[in-house]
């Protein structure tokens, strides 16, 4: 599933691809994609004639921001964005077509069709489902040590689990827990209320540090993710956990270790990350 980085960087290349283009129409392939309103046709007919004003992120939701709606898009694992010329054929997959005045056209593409599409009046989705309970932002001035601290609160279940809690901190998933907790040297199972101030300390930094990273390198392309233009991201050629089972850790040097941590592959350096 796209993360944050991954998320953020498709909304940058929107915004260069799409800002100011004209919805002459919208083909709507798959109606179960479209959660909001419930019936594809409306949905379709609200869209067109509208414009595109920005595109941004919240967590790891894209709100495309058009005249006088807001269109909420979760990619989910695999649901991607790309613009082509009206002619170019469409691929397998293609789920939603957004039909340009200037005979491109915007094309959601969801292999496992698990994304969702929420369409609202400007201000309406902040108080409504998907985006009414998200969390704080990892990358925001308002991500303080003390608000993190706040978030966490008192919790006594293992630390990553905590961490992918999007009503707590958003945009972090497998990945970037995996980093994070590996550069700040903290086992994903310690109890949350077990870190102590100094290692609060060093994971507040070591999410910031590393997403700030991943956003600059344009997202890790694990499995399928490309922005909005097909390139991939080039994170993942300085991952130092994720995916690194068997590898030496670039810090110590001991072998990575993969296990299972709440239902999800999680990977750890032994000697960096020991559970005290």
């Amino acid at each position: 599933m796209p993360e944050l980085p991954e998320v953020e960087t498709v909304c940058r290349t929107l915004n260069d691809l799409i800002v100011g283009k004209t919805i002459a129409k919208v083909t709507v392939k798959l109606p179960r994609i479209i959660q909001h309103p419930d019936d594809p046709d409306v949905f379709s007919a609200m869209l067109e004639g509208r414009s595109f004003r920005a595109v941004e992120r919240r967590g790891k939701f894209i709100r495309l921001i058009m005249d006088n709606l807001v269109l909420v898009s979760h990619l989910r694992m695999e649901g991607r964005y790309g613009v082509y010329h009206k002619d170019e054929p469409t691929e397998l997959h293609t789920h939603v077509i957004f039909h340009f005045t200037d005979d491109t056209e915007l094309r959601y593409k969801d292999v496992r069709q698990f994304g969702t599409m929420h369409l609202f009046a400007p201000g309406e989705e902040w108080t409504s489902r998907p985006l009414n309970k998200l969390g704080i932002e990892p990358l925001d001035e308002h991500f303080t040590l003390d608000a993190f601290k706040r978030a966490l609160g008192s919790r006594s279940a293992p630390i990553k689990p905590v961490l992918l809690n999007q009503e707590l901190v958003v945009g972090l998933g497998n990945i970037y827990v995996d980093e994070a907790l590996h550069t700040a040297g903290i086992h994903p199972e310690r109890p949350t209320n077990s870190l102590k101030p100094k290692e609060l300390e060093r994971l507040h930094h070591a999410i910031v540090g590393t997403l700030t990273a991943a956003v600059e390198a344009g997202g890790s392309s694990i499995k399928s993710y490309v922005n909005g233009q097909g390139e991939m991201g080039m994170f993942q050629m300085s991952l130092k956990a994720y995916g690194m089972t068997g590898q030496p850790c670039r810090t110590c040097g001991s072998l990575i270790e993969k296990s299972v941590v709440r239902g999800r592959g999680t990977h750890i350096c032994p000697r960096c990350q020991k559970i005290k």
